[in-house]
């Protein structure tokens, strides 16, 4: 003799068996956030690996320095910046990209690490005002142009090409990191000439700590430099 389950019974068998799914899903999701937040919060503040793997990065960065002769075919207007030189780090005729602000509000990068570039809302060598200048501390693998920005020193000397081939060169006078927090506000007197009335440039870079969870690094170093007259 066979037994019948009453219809009643079979839904709540049926609700039960949902109801241990539920359950089994909400437990395995709270374990992967409490990892995750742990996972964060033991990276927040750590330096960064060159060789570390950036996931979902804004741009493709290229990683290849530009051959010699795509150096020396490049060319810009006569009265833009063209090239960027400093010997106590090793960069010689950096190319110089023009670059604008991004619709985040963030003003823009070369996508080659080995370029800089120049704010082109801001000041032309020669002409008086202050040239700002960004590069990148590095990419996922490699070292990026203004990875030693932060050991120049006041009185090192910044050079820059102009379009024509007329040649400027810059004294720095100073040179801070900024802490993130700061460092919109910051862009303010980098903007602007640290001894008034004369031409300077402001280059910019990142450095400090990596944020894993921001995605960033948490400062900013900015190095501002005034025209030598000859």
């Amino acid at each position: 003799m066979s037994l019948k389950i009453p219809t009643n019974w079979k839904l709540i068998v049926k609700w039960v068996a949902l109801s241990l799914l539920c359950v089994f899903l909400l437990i395995f999701f709270i374990r992967v956030a409490v990892f995750e937040n742990n996972y964060y919060r033991e990276k927040e503040g750590s330096e960064r690996e060159v060789v570390e793997v950036v996931e979902e990065e804004e741009e493709e960065l290229v990683e290849e320095a530009p051959t010699e002769v795509e150096v020396v075919e490049y060319k810009v207007a006569p009265d833009r910046p063209r090239y960027l030189t400093i010997e106590k780090l090793g960069i010689y005729n950096a190319r110089i990209i023009s670059v604008g602000v991004k619709s985040n509000g963030e003003l823009g990068t070369p996508n080659n690490i080995f370029d800089v570039g120049w704010y082109d809302a801001s000041g032309k060598p020669g002409l008086g005002r202050t040239m700002v200048i960004d590069g990148h501390n590095g990419g996922p693998h490699v070292h990026g142009v203004f990875k030693d920005l932060p050991s120049l020193a006041i009185g090192d000397v910044i050079t820059v090409e102009r379009g024509d081939g007329v040649i400027f060169k810059y004294s720095v006078v100073e040179n801070n990191a900024i802490s993130l927090n700061e460092s919109d506000e910051y862009m303010k007197v980098a903007m602007r000439s640290p001894i008034a009335g004369e031409e300077s440039l402001t280059l910019i870079s990142c450095t400090g700590d990596w944020s894993q969870s921001q995605r960033t690094y948490l400062s900013r170093q900015f190095t501002r430099a005034v025209l030598i007259r000859d």
